[in-house]
C-alpha cells in the first residue's frame, strides 16, 4: 500500500477508537483560532464539526407536520446543507485533487437539491 493510501486508513482508525478527539482535547488552546498555517486538519475538523452541529440544531427544530413527503423534505434540507458546509470546509483545507473535484460536485448538485425540496415545500406544505 503507497503511504497516501496509508494516511487515510490510519485517521479512520484514529477516529474510529477515539484517539483524535483525546489528542485535541490535551492540545486545546483555549478555544482561539488555529493558525492558517499551522494544523490544516485541526481547522477542517473544526468546520465539518461546525456543519454538522447546525444540521442536528436546525434537524432538532423541526415542527413534523404527519406527513411524510413534507417532514422528509424539511429533514433533507439541513442534511444537505451540512453536506454543502462540509465540502466548501474541504476547498479551503484539502489538497487531492479528486476529493476537491468531489466536494464541488457536492456542492453543486446539493445546492439544486435544497432550492428545488425549498420551492416543493412552498408549492405543497401547509402555509
Amino acid at each position: 500500500m503507497t503511504r497516501r493510501l496509508l494516511i487515510p486508513v490510519f485517521l479512520g482508525a484514529a477516529l474510529a477508537f477515539g484517539i483524535a478527539g483525546a489528542t485535541l482535547a490535551q492540545t486545546d488552546h483555549g478555544g482561539h483560532a488555529a493558525d492558517p498555517a499551522g494544523d490544516a486538519g485541526a481547522v477542517a475538523e473544526a468546520g465539518y464539526k461546525r456543519a454538522m452541529d447546525a444540521m442536528h440544531q436546525q434537524m432538532q427544530k423541526l415542527n413534523y407536520s404527519g406527513n411524510p413527503d413534507i417532514d422528509f423534505v424539511r429533514s433533507m434540507i439541513p442534511h444537505h446543507q451540512a453536506a454543502v458546509d462540509m465540502a466548501k470546509v474541504l476547498l479551503v483545507h484539502g489538497k487531492d485533487p479528486e476529493i476537491r473535484k468531489l466536494a464541488q460536485d457536492v456542492i453543486s448538485s446539493q445546492e439544486k437539491e435544497i432550492d428545488l425540496m425549498e420551492a416543493w415545500l412552498k408549492a405543497n406544505a401547509p402555509k
